[in-house]
């Protein structure tokens, strides 16, 4: 089992979640805003989500990140490599907190993360599975070197798969 790191980029620590960090996660969750997640979703499915977040780490070596402010202490959001029975393969995904769009933050969580996974656990690739209207989100893919991948097997029906490859 790997320990969660704690990762520092110029604006912002990404650590492991805690308790404190489910209440902000589970008002996304309920949220219009998770409408590209799948949501909104009720308070229970919200708790599966962010526990399986956690257990990932002890179950696959990887997982779930929240997304602190380093200028503020605040959590913003969450980053993480996702797998499972609910993923084809491993997933680079993000999410951030309503009034933290549009600064970079997702993409210098996502590219913190993606370089410790490719480094660290030495995956030879990554993918981030999209809901199709999700614009903003594959523009951040891009951004990370992302390259869209029609051969792909989504997550679910429809997604757009973005692949990413290490040194990109």
């Amino acid at each position: 089992m790997i320990a969660i790191p704690t990762l520092t980029t110029e604006r912002l620590v990404l650590r492991a979640p805690s308790m404190a960090d489910y209440p902000a996660y589970a008002q996304f969750m309920a949220s219009d805003r998770s409408r590209m997640m799948g949501g909104p979703h009720v308070r229970w499915a919200a708790w599966g989500m962010f526990s399986s977040d956690v257990a990932m780490w002890t179950l696959y070596g990887h997982g779930a990140l929240m997304i602190e402010a380093r200028e503020t202490g605040h959590c913003i959001g969450q980053v993480g490599i996702n797998h499972g029975p609910m993923f084809p393969e491993k997933e680079l995904g993000w999410m951030l907190y309503d009034g933290f769009e549009g600064r970079g933050y997702a993409t210098e969580a996502g590219g913190a993360l993606k370089d410790w996974a490719f480094g660290t656990l030495k995956l030879d690739t990554l993918v981030s599975y999209f809901d199709p209207e999700n614009a903003k989100s594959m523009a951040v893919s891009a951004r990370l070197g992302g390259m869209r991948d029609d051969r792909a097997t989504p997550q679910d029906p429809g997604d757009v798969v973005f692949r990413y490859f290490p040194g990109r």
